[in-house]
């Protein structure tokens, strides 16, 4: 589904992500760890062609991201607040996304009602602008969004940051669910080790811009490895 070959990203000649290859395949639940400066972020930057690479290819499904629009129906993303329309409430927001993606009023109830508990009665009907929502009401928002329109895709970057610990249950919930009903592929960024080898069954660990690891592995060994890695014995 997602193809990587020979992808270079250089800033002022400073290489930040050096990757040969990459697949990650269809309903898998992919994630990404490392610490700050890995390339996670700009990983996820290039494959929505947020920005451009230095050197090689992205594909998702067989598609040139940087060639070719067809993949942006395939996918759906939150890496921050500055991808939302600030200016608007959310459920303004819903409503003008409902209108780009051609759903229909029940449609959208339908799959907002999936969030209700994740919303908390924070969110809808409320006259609060997106721009002064808190940093995780933000970020319920952005993830609501991304799944708006039934993506084969789903991208998200710290989904768990700013997050009080009964959302964060939610949204693995949320996530799982997702997966096995509509068999989305999920790519998720995270530096909370605990919820990410929770619902990933692969994760990669970069390390300054190239993969150190490629775990398929049980979680329990997939836990070791990272913290031996993170916090060492």
């Amino acid at each position: 589904m997602i193809k990587i070959k020979n992808l270079k990203k250089v800033y002022k000649q400073v290489t930040v992500l050096d990757i040969s290859e990459l697949e990650i395949l269809r309903n898998e639940s992919f994630g990404l760890v490392g610490n700050n400066g890995a390339g996670k972020t700009t990983l996820f930057r290039i494959l929505l062609d947020l920005v451009r690479a230095t050197e090689g290819t992205v594909y998702i499904e067989d598609f040139d991201v940087s060639k070719d629009e067809n993949w942006k129906k395939r996918v759906g993303s939150y890496l921050d607040e500055h991808m939302l329309l600030s200016y608007l409430t959310p459920t303004e927001y819903f409503e003008t996304l409902r209108k780009i993606y051609e759903m229909s009023e029940t449609d959208l109830d339908q799959h907002l009602a999936k969030f209700s508990g994740f919303f908390n009665d924070e969110i809808l009907g409320k006259k609060k602008y997106i721009r002064d929502l808190s940093k995780g009401n933000l970020k319920k928002v952005g993830i609501a969004a991304a799944m708006m329109g039934n993506p084969q895709i789903i991208i998200l970057d710290e989904p768990f940051e700013n997050l009080d610990p009964s959302s964060q249950v939610r949204l693995k919930k949320l996530i799982d669910a997702e997966k096995k009903a509509n068999k989305t592929t999920f790519l998720i960024s995270s530096h909370d080790l605990t919820h990410v080898t929770e619902i990933c069954d692969r994760i990669v660990l970069l390390e300054k811009g190239k993969i150190l690891k490629d775990m398929k592995d049980s979680k329990e060994k997939m836990t070791a490895v990272l913290h031996d890695y993170f916090v060492g014995s």
